[in-house]
């Protein structure tokens, strides 16, 4: 099963951040004012003086404060209308409001730094930066939870915690610390245990920005990092029981999780079972993006490639049939020349060539380089390692003029493209000597 590759962007300055945390620290309230009710009470009698500060402390912050909801209500438009950049921008502006408003240790300031994290992980997709947010937005919150004795001050402030605990974890995630992602992973559950506790008949609160569903599969996709299989599959079928429940057997959303069941199957090589989940992916696909889409192309590949994995002679067929249609499916929905068109013939070539079909497999990918040559350039790597493999085959059917003629193209690209010294160009120079002796 081919992975996607996760581009994980280094990003060592924050530059909006910064630039609205120096803001913030320009309009810093005093210390008497950064509590929940913004002012101090006293039990004594107070004077007017006192009374008319009180009124311009209200005033004051009467303006932070109706800024920071209509930030909010912004904040949760924009993100509807998918606007991602302009979204994670107004959580910023939200921080420092809070920062403004409450001050810099109240709890609902630390909620709307783990806000800002959860932003910088789903809208931007920067784990590096929704750690550093979701770090410095845990201490206060979990200082606030031990100490705190409003019912409704605790769901809010467990709410945040697991949005920050499901930030650090899916973080980690990205960035292949198995270890640490689980292990965030499982506080975010258990805050969210707790916090259902707390909602009567244990009924998750549809306010929170992480579902449960969404920390279902994160826990699943963690358990699968460090290789605890049997783990990995219950966290995926509890997601599956929890999706179907609420929206239906046909949805796209269990696409991907039938698809990350297989490969679990797969390798504790069941794969009978891998190839069921398969069966149930490619039909959801077929039923809701036609049978010509790119999502029942892919589909279609993974079921080829998994009754290859069988290793049965009884799937042979099948998988090619597979292969086909895959192939087909790409070049009508994306066209002949798109790489994920280009890469399932090359991965249908490999097939033909370790199953002996060695002249269907030489048509083939000789009709492959006309597309090649419009995707990557007539001297791209791509070109050259078709003309590699076209050489391979002419020399396993005997043909040496022609293996040798194939196997010069190769060469003379591969010296244009890495010199004469690359181990690629020498490699390739070793055969043709063996070939011409």
């Amino acid at each position: 099963m081919r992975a996607s590759p996760i581009r994980i962007p280094t990003v060592s300055n924050d530059t909006e951040w910064d630039f609205c945390f120096h803001l913030s620290q320009q309009t810093k309230i005093p210390a008497h004012q950064q509590t929940g009710e913004l002012y101090p009470t006293s039990e004594s009698e107070e004077s007017e003086e006192d009374t008319e500060a009180k009124e311009k402390t209200i005033d004051y912050m009467s303006l932070p404060r109706e800024k920071l909801v209509q930030s909010q209500k912004k904040t949760a438009q924009l993100i509807k209308e998918k606007m991602n950049t302009q979204a994670n921008k107004e959580l910023i502006r939200c921080v420092i409001l809070s920062r403004i408003t409450f001050g810099e240790e109240h709890w609902k300031c630390a909620q709307a730094l783990a806000s800002l994290a959860y932003g910088y992980l789903t809208l931007r997709g920067l784990p590096a930066q929704a750690k550093k947010h979701a770090e410095s937005a845990k201490n206060t919150l979990l200082t606030w939870k031990g100490k705190t004795t409003s019912d409704k001050e605790k769901k809010e402030i467990l709410g945040a915690l697991v949005m920050l605990y499901y930030t650090l974890g899916v973080a980690w995630l990205l960035q292949n610390h198995g270890r640490e992602a689980y292990f965030n992973l499982q506080k975010a559950e258990g805050n969210m245990k707790e916090l259902k506790e707390l909602y009567k008949g244990g009924v998750c609160p549809h306010g929170l920005h992480v579902s449960e569903k969404d920390l279902t599969v994160a826990l699943g996709r963690a358990s699968l990092a460090i290789h605890r299989l049997n783990l990995a599959l219950a966290y995926f079928e509890k997601a599956v029981g929890n999706i179907i429940a609420t929206k239906g057997d046909r949805t796209s959303d269990l696409v991907t999780l039938y698809e990350e069941m297989a490969q679990i199957e797969q390798l504790r090589r069941n794969h009978d079972q891998a190839i069921q989940y398969l069966q149930q992916a490619h039909s959801i696909c077929i039923s809701l993006f036609t049978e010509v889409s790119p999502q029942t192309a892919e589909a279609s590949a993974l079921l080829a490639k998994a009754y290859t994995m069988s290793g049965e002679a009884r799937h042979v067929d099948v998988a090619e049939i597979y292969f086909i249609k895959s192939i087909s499916a790409y070049q009508t929905a994306l066209g002949p020349e798109d790489c994920e068109t280009l890469m399932a013939i090359e991965d249908f070539y490999k097939w033909l060539v370790h199953n002996g079909k060695k002249e269907e497999a030489y048509r083939l990918i000789k009709s492959l380089l006309k597309s090649q040559d419009i995707s990557y350039g007539n001297c791209s790597e791509k070109v050259a390692e078709t003309y590699h493999n076209m050489g391979k085959i002419c020399f396993a059917k005997g043909d040496l003029r022609k293996a040798i003629r194939l196997l010069r193209k190769c060469l003379m690209i591969q010296i244009l493209l890495y010199g004469s010294e690359h181990s690629k160009s020498r490699d390739t120079k070793n055969v043709l000597t063996l070939l011409q002796r």
